[in-house]
């Protein structure tokens, strides 16, 4: 233990992974103003300023002259609730069924939209991969606490997969993801769908997922004041999402996946996080914990990213190589489902 010059114990402080150099530059630009902790008095301005300024592109926007096909779609919820909006992209002009990349946006379950996801998604896998994508649009807390988001999510996936026919979506080759609070959802799902039985899930994209409401991780800790998402910010989300429940020993995994006990009988997981970001000790335990489930995980641990680092700096070489890892995984498992398609007979 480190001494102060009177004689007194000072705690020794706590060396910390540094940021990729792209990454540094890019967050410096940033300033401090939206990096500010969200807090359970200014949540309500920082909801209201994020509705305002994210983009939200049109149907007509997402068409992008004719290359994609657009649509909105309002379905029933499975349980008392409004209907759910999915919003469905695929390559134009294109016949018969298509991979489906079901899809939840970021935002600490408190923000975002299912459409501002979408462009990029578009670019990177919907063409390259000759794949559809339907993102969903959650109810978000704390207007909507759990288990609303969640089932908000599943009524869509269900929905979509019993009208694939008129979607023209394959439902053996069906993966579902997102990123920050979307990865935590699309982990929530897998087990949600493993648990209900239905429908069948080929494999689960969780991009620096949020998992764990008890924030007691080291890099949670570690990390808190740094990057883009901090401590205080992730208390104050996970209270908006559960309430009196936050920190309870009876949160249930479909809540907080970090939860789980048993996660067994998944679907293959992608799962990536920077190691200069507050989820990264959650989600190496996540991949770890499906493996000494018998599980397949393919884990990156990218040097020196904070969380949603791509995004921020998307001309990065860290963040090209972390999202040429994500493609390659994807059409990886795209493929590796037609070669064990069973051959028709005759």
């Amino acid at each position: 233990m480190d001494l102060s010059p009177t004689g007194t114990s000072a705690p020794r402080p706590t060396p910390v992974p540094p940021f990729d150099p792209e990454l540094s530059v890019a967050l410096e630009s940033l300033g401090n103003g939206p990096r500010a902790p969200v807090t359970p008095e200014n949540l309500a301005a920082r909801q209201e300023r994020d509705a305002a300024t994210r983009p939200r592109p049109t149907a007509e926007d997402l068409r992008a002259d004719g290359r994609f096909e657009v649509m909105e779609l309002s379905v029933p919820a499975l349980r008392d609730g409004p209907d759910v909006t999915l919003v469905s992209v695929r390559p134009a002009g294109r016949e018969g069924p298509l991979p489906l990349l079901y899809y939840m946006h970021g935002g600490a379950m408190i923000m975002g939209n299912a459409w501002s996801v979408l462009p990029r998604i578009q670019r990177e896998w919907v063409l390259p991969l000759d794949m559809c994508v339907i993102s969903v649009e959650y109810r978000l807390a704390p207007q909507t606490r759990y288990p609303g988001p969640l089932e908000d999510c599943y009524a869509g996936l269900l929905w979509a997969t019993e009208h694939a026919a008129e979607l023209g979506i394959d439902t053996d080759r069906v993966i579902i993801g997102g990123k920050s609070a979307g990865g935590g959802l699309a982990a929530a799902l897998a087990l949600l769908v493993r648990d209900r039985g239905v429908p069948d899930v080929l494999g689960q994209l969780l991009l620096c997922p949020m998992l764990d409401d008890r924030g007691h991780t080291f890099s949670s800790h570690q990390m808190s004041g740094l990057g883009m998402w901090d401590l205080i910010s992730n208390e104050t989300a996970w209270k908006a999402l559960l309430g009196d429940r936050h920190g309870a020993a009876d949160v249930p995994p479909y809540a907080a996946p970090a939860r789980a006990t048993d996660l067994s009988g998944l679907p293959p997981a992608f799962i990536d996080v920077g190691s200069a970001e507050m989820f990264r000790d959650e989600d190496v335990a996540y991949a770890n914990a499906i493996w000494r489930s018998g599980g397949q995980a393919e884990l990156h641990v990218w040097p020196g990213a904070y969380h949603g680092f791509d995004g921020l700096a998307p001309q990065a070489a860290i963040s090209k190589d972390a999202r040429d890892a994500r493609t390659r995984w994807l059409r990886r498992l795209l493929t590796h489902s037609r070669s064990t398609e069973p051959r028709p007979a005759g």
